[in-house]
């Protein structure tokens, strides 16, 4: 198999795809989880915090400044933005669990494993 036939074979397999839209969806949905960190939640916890930017932090070792206050601001986003995706995962998985309670309680109940042994142990009496 030449390697251009390997390489079509490798990216037509489903979960390549699969991962694909998965890439293009989470990109968006990092858009959406980025607008609500920025424009909604870092301004309510900027009222609370009475303004506190970190980014402008730094310190002079001889002649390098070392600019820690980006990376501090930026774990603190990280860590929000975590947060935010932790809450709605777990709602989905909540809205998720409580579907599929609802179609199992609707299935209707099968004989048992032990009632299906019985029957097939009667059937062979029988003969």
């Amino acid at each position: 198999m030449g390697f251009i036939q390997e390489f079509k074979a490798f990216a037509m397999r489903g979960n390549v795809m699969d991962m694909a839209v998965g890439v293009i969806i989470g990109g968006a949905f990092g858009k959406i989880i980025t607008s609500l960190v920025d424009d909604i939640l870092m301004p309510v916890i900027g009222v609370a915090t009475g303004g506190v930017d970190f980014s402008d932090l730094s310190v002079k070792i001889m002649d390098a400044e070392v600019k820690y206050g980006n990376f501090v601001q930026n774990i603190i986003d990280f860590l929000i933005v975590a947060l935010c995706i932790f809450i709605m995962i777990k709602a989905m998985n909540k809205l998720t669990t409580k579907k599929k309670e609802e179609e199992a309680s609707a299935a209707p109940a099968g004989p048992t494993q032990e009632e299906l042994l019985q029957q097939i142990l009667d059937e062979m009496r029988k003969k």
